[in-house]
């Protein structure tokens, strides 16, 4: 059987999408709950008239965290 048996059944995204999965459940449950947050998208559209953009609309807005901004500078 060959290595690219995959493709006559489904899309490369589709591929890549399960094989995801299957790395992130493998992970310890630390390393797993970082990867599955770094996996979550933010969706955004804006709306554009006579040539100009509109304002940024998150489709489902961001959850509102309280923490400062981290700075790289010691």
């Amino acid at each position: 059987m060959s290595s690219a048996t995959w493709r006559n059944v489904f899309t490369y995204n589709k591929y890549t999408q399960i094989a995801a999965r299957a790395l992130r459940a493998s992970l310890k449950e630390e390393e797993r709950v970082v990867a599955e947050k770094r996996g979550m998208t933010m969706l955004r559209y804006q709306r554009w008239e006579n040539g100009q953009g509109g304002p940024q609309t998150y489709l489902v807005p961001p959850p509102e965290t309280d923490t400062a901004k981290k700075s790289a500078a010691v």
